[in-house]
């Protein structure tokens, strides 16, 4: 009768097991519930239930019964124990005294396991997965015994339970998984499809704005309503030219600072570029190019949408296409720009030729472009070491139409003339523009027109310039008054004051060079410069020190008189003089 009520038992666990498969739940759940009914009808101290990892050792994966953290949490090889025999051979296996057992090879890392947990009598049945040993079933007790055929297999039969919940598990996560692929590709599907039927509306909008004669503002506004966000449109040197935010989605536009990489690697590549701030705010750059031009680049920003840290690949296609668009806008402003900067500069050479004085027709020119001859009273050159004469004029095309002046390059100088009440403030007004567009030095010099003479005020203005260069004054904007000292040097009609001081100073030192064929007024030039050393005027003029003595003395004989002992500061200002006039003149 207690065997019949065993066998009920048995028989009752297997169902309880076998209905826990069907409920489809988590594995490690499933084969939790196969321990504790082995644990329960075998009556061994404790029972736990290995699996065969990626790694390639056996870990154990369920267990009940007093067993220790320690024995859980280690990996065993696959070719030791009692396990290894178990796996080997994919039939059931026991030791009634593991440490003696001369039946299994034995390792003495998993010996040392084996007697900390204490245990003496094992029995392992395999877990058999499609013909392939997946693991083992094991039940163990602390002392000797010996398993009796119904206890190994009502382990076994445990023990195939778990197999097929292994099996079912597999299959299960795979349909799981297909069937997430399957919601996500739906889901790829229809955003790809969001995507292409907003690059097409983009396309047509966009074809619409060109039909309609709109500006790079029109397209630049149109992609960010469309794309969200901001879009930047920024000039060739990298300044921001047009900032548009969407209405929808706005997002702080980008300042330019940290894009420089972005938009070399645009440019270099022909391709867009995303770049993210420190602050996880997506930027994609767009080069726009026409042949060889540079025109700009554009900038799209936005706040990243989780789980899409990278842009669309079509929305990147719609704003590369765009650039294009603005392109051809670009290169069709420039020309009209260009076609009006070509009127603005004949004009302006045409007043300095013709001056003083104009003509009707040429004010009749002037007056269609909403100038007013006369009130062109100040006379603006301007002068950059890193930009050319005629780049500079162009930028100073800009600030003539603000404000109703000329601009132009006239004999190889960036000239503008402007209308003027206040010119010292002008000319600062002026440099201070050219200077925050640059984002290097200028020097910008005024001079007053006078009864309509712009050739005298531009000669006054460029010789000033000139003069300003010399004496190390590159980065200002100031008037020829600022510099009444050297007033001499580049004001024409004071030419004769300049000639007499000059002659009354250096006179015979200039013509003892001009007769001889030496050069004693550069060598006295240089001796003042390096403020009367000897060694470095030599090291100057790559002479020996005796050679520059002999000058030296013989500019005794020239002159006179001792004058590198007696007062020589008209001396040296004639020198200085002289040599400005050079370059002035020059």
């Amino acid at each position: 009768m207690c065997s019949l009520a065993r066998r009920e038992r048995e028989l009752a666990s297997l169902y309880e097991t076998a209905k826990s498969l069907t409920a489809l739940g988590e594995p490690d759940e499933v084969l939790q519930s196969i321990v504790r009914h082995a644990y329960d009808l075998i009556r061994t101290e404790f029972t736990y239930l290995s699996l065969v990892g990626a790694d390639g050792l056996l870990s154990v994966r369920a267990s009940q019964g007093a067993v220790s953290a320690a024995f859980l949490e280690g990996g065993i090889p696959t070719d030791v124990g009692l396990a290894g025999k178990v796996l080997a051979s994919r039939t059931p296996h026991w030791v009634r005294h593991y440490a003696t057992a001369t039946v299994i090879d034995h390792d003495p890392d998993l010996d040392r396991v084996i007697t900390t947990e204490g245990i003496v009598a094992l029995l392992g049945v395999p877990l058999v997965v499609r013909g392939r040993a997946v693991g083992a079933l094991f039940a163990a007790d602390r002392s000797e015994r010996a398993f009796h055929a119904d206890e190994i297999a009502l382990l076994g039969a445990f023990a195939d339970h778990a197999a097929v919940a292994l099996d079912n598990a597999r299959l299960y996560e795979a349909s799981r998984t297909a069937l997430r692929e399957l919601q996500i590709a739906y889901g790829r599907i229809e955003e790809h499809m969001t995507v292409v039927e907003r690059a097409q509306a983009i396309h047509e909008a966009l074809t619409g704005v060109v039909l309609r004669g709109g500006t790079p503002g029109d397209v630049t506004q149109l992609l960010a309503d469309q794309l969200g966000g901001s879009v930047t449109l920024l000039d060739p040197y990298g300044a921001a030219r047009v900032r548009r935010e969407s209405a929808s989605s706005p997002c702080p536009t980008a300042t330019g600072t940290g894009l420089a990489d972005a938009v070399e690697d645009a440019r270099r590549s022909g391709r867009s570029t995303t770049t993210v701030d420190a602050a996880a705010v997506a930027h994609s750059v767009a080069s726009i190019q026409a042949g060889d031009s540079y025109l700009g680049a554009l900038v799209w920003t936005r706040e990243p949408v989780p789980g899409h840290g990278v842009p669309h690949e079509t929305d990147l296609r719609t704003l590369e296409r765009a650039t294009h668009i603005l392109g051809l806008l670009i290169l069709k402003e420039r020309a009209v720009a260009e076609a009006g900067e070509r009127l603005s500069g004949e004009l302006l050479t045409e007043l300095m030729v013709a001056g003083p004085g104009i003509s009707p027709a040429q004010r009749a020119r002037a007056q269609a472009r909403d100038i007013d001859t006369e009130r062109l009273d100040l006379v603006l050159v301007a002068d950059s070491a890193t930009l050319s004469s005629t780049e500079l004029a162009r930028r100073l095309h800009d600030l003539a139409r603000a404000r109703c002046g000329l601009a132009g390059e006239h004999l190889g100088r960036a000239t503008m003339i402007l209308p003027s009440t206040d010119d010292e403030r002008t000319a600062e007004e002026v440099h201070r523009v050219l200077r925050r567009t640059l984002g290097g030095p200028v020097a910008v010099v005024a001079e007053r027109v006078v009864r309509q003479d712009w050739a005298r005020a531009f000669s006054l203005a460029g010789r000033c310039g000139a003069v300003m260069r010399a004496i190390g004054h590159t980065d200002l904007g100031a008037t020829t008054g600022r510099y009444a000292l050297y007033a001499m040097i580049f004001d024409s009609e004071r030419a004769g004051e300049l000639d007499r001081f000059i002659s009354d100073s250096i006179g015979p030192l200039l013509e003892y060079d001009r007769r001889r064929g030496t050069d004693l007024v550069d060598t006295l030039s240089t001796y003042y410069v390096h403020r009367a050393n000897v060694a470095a005027t030599a090291r100057a003029l790559y002479v020996h020190v005796n050679t520059l003595l002999k000058r030296l003395d013989r500019a005794d004989s020239v002159l006179g008189l001792d004058w590198r002992r007696a007062n020589d500061l008209e001396l040296q200002l004639g020198l200085r003089l002289h040599r400005l006039r050079g370059i002035a003149t020059g």
